[in-house]
């Protein structure tokens, strides 16, 4: 598909593709912005949607915000136009994480288009899956497509799944213990039918696992809340770590957009997805799950193989854009 104007329409793919992308509570916390003199987006980081307690340093806050870059990549190259990203193009504006120029096609153009029919059919899955092992050959794919963004996909041995699963439930364990966070997390459930683009509805919670075994995020802990009955997850978690080699800004948007290339990639083949970054969480505990790779920084675990959808998520329409007429 080529468009040679940023029409309404083309803003508009554009946008939903973007708001399309993961983020930590889906919280969300993008705004995009049309530059039309210079045919550039801008993607700015939304403070009014951050995580104190969970996110002090904002390293979450980059890794979804590379998420949803990376969807904008995908769907401008869709377009028939060549992504040209800078990111953090000006010190004097902090919040301006990034830019996408929409560049004129000039050969080939980046293989990640094809990934833009599962852009929208990506959503995590907090559901038990089966256990079925995902073939080695896509797992090295996903590896690829994180290595291609900058950053590494290590998927542990047994042993060291144990350790990088232990050291998830003792986050869990620290979080639902810590009242600032319990509360924070809360505040991002939302009740079902309730007409706000953020958060999580209850209807896309899924259960806890009854031998736990897999320690995924509890949201609502003891609130007065309908809870799914515990379930058995998968016997063998299949996890991988995505790790950079650095930790500065631009580490964390880069790793936000391998890990949506892994997460495009996992979808392209039918495995499902959920991210388990409650370890990350906590710098101890983050630093424990560093490998025995040189300058290895943690990011994030993902969980993956095949089971249901899971529930999904609502999004943030196209209205958030701001247009700019230079």
């Amino acid at each position: 598909m080529q468009t040679r104007d940023i029409d309404a329409r083309a803003l508009e793919t554009l946008v939903a593709a973007a708001v399309a992308a993961p983020s930590i509570h889906t919280t969300q916390p993008w705004r995009l912005g049309l530059q039309a003199a210079t045919r550039s987006i801008e993607v700015r980081a939304d403070n009014r949607r951050t995580l104190p307690p969970a996110d002090p340093g904002r390293r979450t806050q980059h890794l979804s915000v590379g998420a949803a870059l990376f969807n904008l990549r995908v769907a401008v190259a869709h377009l028939g136009w060549q992504p040209v990203v800078r990111l953090l193009p000006d010190p004097r504006e902090p919040d301006l994480l990034a830019t996408v120029r929409l560049g004129a096609p000039a050969g080939q153009l980046p293989g990640c288009r094809w990934l833009y029919p599962v852009v929208e059919l990506r959503h995590t899955s907090r559901m038990p899956f089966t256990g079925r092992p995902v073939p080695e050959a896509v797992v090295a794919e996903m590896a690829e497509a994180a290595r291609a963004e900058g950053a590494r996909l290590y998927v542990p041995d047994f042993a060291g799944t144990r350790l990088l699963l232990g050291l998830t439930a003792a986050a869990e364990a620290r979080n639902r213990a810590d009242p600032a966070r319990t509360a924070e997390s809360r505040a991002w459930i939302t009740a079902p039918g309730a007409n706000v683009p953020y958060g999580i509805p209850l209807t896309a919670l899924g259960p806890q696992d009854a031998d736990g075994r897999t320690p995924v995020r509890d949201f609502t802990g003891r609130l007065p809340a309908p809870h799914l009955p515990d379930r058995r997850f998968e016997r063998h978690t299949q996890v991988a770590l995505l790790w950079t080699t650095r930790d500065r800004r631009e580490d964390w948007l880069r790793a936000g957009q391998a890990l949506e290339h892994v997460l495009l990639t996992a979808t392209a083949h039918g495995v499902r997805t959920s991210m388990l970054h409650q370890a990350m969480e906590w710098p101890d505990l983050r630093a424990a799950a560093r490998l025995p790779q040189p300058r290895c920084r943690p990011q994030l675990l993902v969980r993956y193989g095949y089971g249901p959808d899971g529930g999904r998520t609502p999004r943030a329409s196209a209205r958030t854009v701001r247009h700019r007429m230079d």
